[in-house]
């Protein structure tokens, strides 16, 4: 039995957070979900599913106008999904008996290591390396918000050179955090194993990825890549740690089919 249920929009790199540490842990998590496009038909509640038009307009009580990523979408949110998540967002998840709400991506994946045990190091060893992985949890978080609204600003076939420069400069900064913590030649962020750190950086690195498949949208505003081949060279550990972690097998299964497509999407056509 999953000892955690999350509800999402997929694919979401930032719900590979809590799968890769359920397989490091050991613990079974159950995902529920569709595309982003398909899940304003879906009822969102801890028994999450879609629903069929006319079902959507017997329970048109529960509309809801969604926000980030869901602008101006009318959602049918159950009042306990909003009790266990007060700000009506995905990921959501929920404890096995529905009643408890663990909302944000990197409090999921806090989650899946704490549901491992005492055995596990993915949190840490001692509550000081736990403060430390927290604290590049808390980086990236900044990193993530501005990475959240370039790509979001990218999707939509807008985006604005401030927007573009906040995205770059937070994941430059972000970066040479990473490539200073891996010095001179480590094996993870924190410690010597890999721990939350690690699952976070390459999730997030994963999702920024996207941007490499919005190279029209770039061109047309005069605007260069933010993940180029100068901040790979600028940055060569974090990127050897991010290829190694991509084909870590607890990593491997979500990320690397995904990885490869957006590859495949970005590569020139060939002459």
């Amino acid at each position: 039995m999953a000892v955690l249920r999350i509800f999402s929009y997929l694919p979401n790199p930032r719900i590979w957070k809590a799968t890769i540490a359920a397989r490091l842990v050991g613990v079974e998590v159950e995902v529920r979900g569709a595309k982003s496009a398909e899940l304003a038909q879906w009822l969102w509640d801890f028994e999450a599913r879609p629903l069929s038009e006319a079902e959507r307009v017997e329970r048109g009580d529960l509309a809801r106008v969604g926000r980030v990523g869901f602008r101006g979408t009318s959602i049918l949110k159950t009042e306990a999904f909003l009790d266990a998540h007060p700000f009506g967002t995905v990921p959501a998840a929920f404890g096995p008996d529905g009643d408890v709400g663990i909302f944000e991506s990197n409090s999921i994946m806090r989650a899946v290591a704490r549901l491992g045990g005492p055995q596990s190091t993915l949190y840490g060893r001692d509550p000081y390396e736990a403060s430390r992985i927290d604290s590049f949890l808390d980086a990236g978080l900044v990193f993530a918000r501005d990475g959240q609204h370039y790509l979001l600003a990218l999707r939509g076939q807008a985006v604005s050179a401030e927007t573009h420069a906040r995205a770059r400069d937070a994941f430059q900064i972000y970066l040479a955090g990473i490539e200073r913590a891996l010095a001179p030649a480590r094996e993870a962020i924190v410690g010597d194993t890999l721990t939350l750190a690690d699952i976070c950086f390459a999730t997030e690195l994963a999702l920024f990825a996207n941007e490499r498949i919005q190279q029209d949208v770039l061109a047309r505003e005069g605007l260069a890549q933010a993940w180029d081949g100068a901040v790979e060279a600028a940055h060569p550990r974090a990127f050897a740690h991010f290829s190694r972690l991509r084909r870590h097998p607890a990593f491997a299964p979500d990320m690397a089919a995904y990885l490869d497509k957006l590859e495949q999407r970005s590569a020139p056509a060939p002459a």
